[in-house]
């Protein structure tokens, strides 16, 4: 099997049991979490540059001022999703973080449209208005907005969307972003630490290591996937992001038992439903640019008269 699937299995495994290593910590409030693991992150990526030495190069791409611009936005998108995620973790929100993530890719479709001018295929059209069935009805059973989903998915989504254009790749995108974030979580951490509220060497060495984990948990996968972009085709990693979220939900309903209805099913069917629409379109259009690539090459290697 090409390791590229390996890695890419690895990354959303890890990112789809992230719920589990956050919960370990639901004791530690979620602002003071979400500033830690900007913290660890970025000391355990600079560490990751220095070691490979791509330290130097990774200080020379950061020189431009469009891409501190740029990555301004991506890392308070960032900040923003990281935030929400650890939050609804720990507040028994695990199923509802899935569906942000399940939601996601019909999501930047449909801002590619909007921000990008895409043109949607008929199936696509199909999946994106599938979905937003389902999210109409979870907002009817509910009786409120879903804006836990819909924050992490309106926040990832966005994230993506301005990547597209960022300068960066994923690594050096995350260790600016992060650093970007750095100068007000250190901020926030010494404010809670002065006010007799810090949680970092005052609950226990656990806690502690947990915390400092916090970094390589963040980073790893993203290392990972990476690796897996490389070497397998994007249509692939495509399918098999829906590890991530299809773990969490698992662990949201079989493990922390939270409330699952049926009536809460119909709205994550209509949801499952549309991401079906939207992978057959994917290999359909996959198989027609293969089976067209030949005729086409052919074409051009004819003589004209």
């Amino acid at each position: 099997m090409n390791p590229g699937i390996w890695y890419a299995i690895g990354a959303y495994g890890l990112w789809g049991l992230l719920p589990v290593y956050w919960k370990w910590l639901q004791h530690v409030p979620a602002v003071q979490l979400m500033s830690h693991r900007v913290v660890w992150s970025f000391a355990f990526l600079c560490a990751f540059l220095a070691l490979t030495g791509r330290w130097s190069r990774f200080r020379a791409a950061i020189g431009d001022r469009r891409v501190l611009r740029v990555h301004l936005i991506t890392a308070a998108l960032i900040g923003i999703n990281w935030l929400i995620y650890v939050w609804a973790v720990n507040a028994g929100f695990i199923v509802e973080t899935s569906l942000g993530y399940f939601i996601n890719p019909l999501l930047s479709v449909a801002l590619g449209v909007v921000f990008l001018r895409e043109r949607l295929r008929p199936l696509q059209w199909a999946a994106v208005g599938v979905a937003a069935v389902g999210v109409l009805y979870l907002t009817f059973i509910y009786g409120a907005f879903p804006w836990i989903a819909l924050t992490l998915a309106l926040a990832f989504g966005f994230y993506g969307l301005v990547k597209k254009t960022a300068p960066l790749g994923s690594l050096y995108g995350l260790t600016l972003e992060t650093g970007i974030l750095l100068p007000l979580t250190l901020a926030y951490l010494f404010l809670s630490e002065a006010r007799g509220k810090g949680v970092f060497l005052h609950t226990g060495l656990l806690t502690d290591l947990l915390l400092v984990g916090a970094g390589p948990v963040t980073a790893v996968p993203l290392l990972l996937f990476a690796a897996a972009a490389q070497r397998i085709p994007l249509s692939l990693v495509g399918i098999l992001q829906y590890i991530a979220p299809t773990l969490q939900f698992l662990l949201g309903v079989l493990v922390y038992h939270e409330p699952f209805p049926p009536a809460r099913f119909i709205g994550f069917s209509l949801v499952w439903a549309a991401l079906a629409i939207l992978a057959l379109d994917a290999g359909l259009t996959r198989r027609a640019r293969i089976l067209g690539e030949p005729q086409r090459h052919r074409g051009h290697g004819e003589p004209q008269n």
